[in-house]
């Protein structure tokens, strides 16, 4: 019997990116079973091979799937069954948007490069975690603006044509020990010097992180609500150094997974 079902069907595929991948995972298997290449699945669907042996285990304890020794997996009458329940609401989920929703209009707001009209085609980039828009059609992703506006002021587009072309960021993770453990002291200061460096912005969680960072003459971008902000700022392109005590390690590492954000978790003396 599969574990934890009551909580899968609460939050599903369209509420749970989490969820999202594991569908993607088990009809991936359902393909290609029982032979699997986890790095073919992790291609298929833009995660990490890491990532799949996660779910994968996952997966297999709560009863989805049967591993039948290395490589071979097959989906369970468990598994089955909750692929059917999330392709129904996603069937569902499609009418409504189909019957209700499309027709609607989106607008996003992107900072102009240059002077831009209402109503003139623009193009689409993704600089500094910020989405910027120049006149013409020159880029990969293109769309209409609904205002005209100066160069450096924010601008309404919609109509979006192509696709934006731009790289996820990365993050760093450095685990800082408790304080009884060492703190902060057990950072290597020339080391998160150089680190941080390399990196866009720097985020701390945990009170020992802050002092670390603090002891080489910095002060970090962010502080608060990190396991949130730090996913939002790797999606729109930029690299993060996160310092986070122990306890709070895997909080911020379980959410990147889900979220499919590419990360590695080092000692300071390893960079």
């Amino acid at each position: 019997m599969a574990k934890n079902t009551e909580a899968a069907d609460e939050f599903g595929v369209l509420r749970s990116k989490r969820n999202a991948t594991r569908y993607q995972i088990l009809v991936e298997i359902a393909e290609r079973q029982p032979a699997v290449n986890q790095q073919e699945i992790a291609d298929a669907i833009g995660i990490t091979a890491q990532a799949v042996s996660d779910y994968l285990r996952q997966l297999d304890e709560e009863g989805y799937v049967e591993k039948h020794g290395r490589g071979r997996y097959e989906v369970t009458k468990e598994g089955v069954d909750w692929l059917i329940s999330q392709t129904d609401e996603l069937r569902a989920f499609v009418q409504h948007v189909s019957e209700d929703v499309i027709g609607q209009v989106d607008v996003e707001t992107a900072i102009a490069t240059t002077a831009i009209e209402e109503g003139e085609t623009v193009s689409l980039a993704m600089q500094d975690g910020v989405l910027r828009a120049i006149a013409g059609e020159s880029g990969t992703a293109t769309a209409v603006a609904v205002s005209d506006a100066e160069a450096g002021r924010d601008v309404g587009v919609t109509d979006f044509q192509g696709v934006l072309d731009y790289e996820l960021g990365t993050v760093t993770v450095v685990s800082v020990p408790r304080v009884q453990n060492g703190g902060s002291r057990a950072v290597e200061s020339e080391d998160l010097g150089g680190m941080a460096e390399r990196h866009d912005l720097i985020a701390v969680s945990g009170v020992e992180a802050l002092v670390a960072v603090r002891a080489v003459g910095l002060e970090p971008d962010i502080r608060f609500g990190t396991a949130a902000a730090v996913e939002e700022v790797a999606a729109k392109g930029l690299d993060v150094l996160l310092l986070a005590t122990a306890d709070a390690l895997s909080a911020h590492t379980d959410n990147l997974r889900e979220e499919n954000i590419s990360y590695k978790v080092v000692d300071a003396g390893e960079e």
